[in-house]
């Protein structure tokens, strides 16, 4: 009897990933705020959207959230992300 081992891992390096670069300031910026739809961020994402606002003085804090919370954003949310400044991605349970 002959046994064969599989190996599951990927073959292949992934793309390397380099991180947006920091804002130095949010003030006059516009802040993308993607929610996964769970109860947990509503009330939540109105206190940061406020605190964004009021105290760093940003331009405005656009909310969306995904259709299907277990699932990656789409790409009508990636288009628009494309007219913000940052994005804060959060969950909530």
């Amino acid at each position: 009897m002959t046994i064969e081992v599989l190996d599951p891992t990927h073959g292949d390096e992934p793309d390397p990933f380099a991180l947006a670069p920091r804002l130095d300031d949010v003030a006059g910026a516009t802040i993308g705020v993607i929610s996964n739809g769970k109860q947990g961020t509503r009330r939540f994402f109105d206190a940061l959207a406020r605190e964004l606002i009021d105290t760093w003085g940003a331009a405005d804090v656009v909310r969306v959230t995904k259709p299907n919370y277990s699932a990656p954003a789409g790409d009508e949310i990636f288009d628009r992300a494309k007219q913000w400044n940052a994005l804060v991605a959060g969950i909530g349970d």
